[in-house]
């Protein structure tokens, strides 16, 4: 009876192992980030109609129609019109300094409705870890920008160009960013500049505190990404430590069973698995066929499919 030959572990096998343990603890928390991306969303459809009540409250269409019309007759000296999404909400409030004495301040919020960097990454994580881009690539170094390498800077390029803060006269024009998708997505004409501070809309204390949970629900977009990033990362490190003890593919399959993470030896040679997978007789008479040529993303997530079910 001849002895069964163990699967012995490289690098790249151990970091085929590494990825299922790392989507495995991503799935275990990633509900927390989905939440609160639907949370925001909800907030954000009541955020427009607040807003849009609020300026026109306090700039009526018919003073913007006046201006339009202006504008038309005297050209700049007509007024200022500037379509934004970016508002400024306050609300008198008084306030005491360390002296004890009363004085007079403004109770203040912010309200954008376009996107930030660090919303983006958070928002769109999923869109693009599905291309095999980093949306990561921050926090990893932990706000110590002195462990910024030419991966990250790849990365990061990676990442602004797929969300739009990065663009070219050589992109293709057909294809609408993320950025370009929120920053149309909702606009109101308002009086004055382009400057956003500029014009500051009073409200009562309600409006004013629904405002403050509408940023609060984007602000926890961005820290469930984090807390799933410190979460998946706090467990990799020490995955990765016992990964580089390990010999062969038994000891990390003995691992993945007691944690229960799906691991089988189909998945340690991706491109000899992908490659059966794309080209299995039903699949290949599937592109043989299909007018339109895959990409690679296409494929693999053919074969990834295919692997999933198998193991099921």
């Amino acid at each position: 009876m001849t002895k069964e030959r163990k699967i012995t572990l490289n690098a790249d096998k151990r970091k085929v192992i590494a990825d299922q343990f790392q989507s495995f603890y991503e799935d275990k928390v990633k509900d927390k980030l989905i939440q609160a991306k639907e949370q925001y969303d909800l907030i954000r459809e009541k955020a427009k109609e607040q807003i849009e009540k609020v300026v026109r409250f306090h700039q009526p269409q018919e003073d913007v129609d006046t201006i339009r019309k202006m504008i038309s007759k005297y050209s700049r000296s007509g007024g200022e019109l500037y379509e934004d999404n970016c508002f400024y909400v306050q609300r008198p409030i008084t306030k005491v300094d360390d002296e004890g004495r009363e004085y007079q301040a403004e109770d203040e919020v912010h309200v954008k409705f376009n996107m930030g960097r660090k919303f983006a990454r958070a928002y769109y994580r999923d869109e693009m870890k599905a291309k095999g881009l980093n949306p990561d690539f921050h926090l990893a170094i932990d706000n110590d920008y002195s462990k910024r390498n030419p991966k990250y800077y790849n990365d990061e390029s990676a990442v602004n160009k797929f969300l739009g803060f990065s663009t070219s006269s050589n992109d293709d024009k057909s294809i609408t960013t993320p950025k370009a998708k929120w920053e149309n997505d909702f606009k109101l004409w308002t009086i004055g500049s382009n400057y956003c501070h500029s014009r500051q809309f009073k409200v009562d204390e309600n409006t004013l505190n629904f405002f403050k949970m509408y940023v609060q629900s984007a602000d926890n977009v961005v820290k469930e990404h984090e807390q799933m990033y410190n979460y998946v990362e706090g467990k990799m490190k020490t995955l990765r430590l016992g990964l580089k003890s390990y010999r062969t593919f038994d000891q990390a399959k003995k691992l993945a069973d007691k944690v229960g993470v799906v691991l089988n030896e189909t998945m340690l040679n991706e491109s000899s698995s992908l490659a059966l997978s794309i080209y299995s007789p039903d699949n290949l008479a599937s592109l043989l066929e299909d007018k339109e040529v895959l990409t690679r993303e296409q494929k693999i997530a053919i074969a990834r499919k295919q692997m999933q079910q198998s193991v099921n």
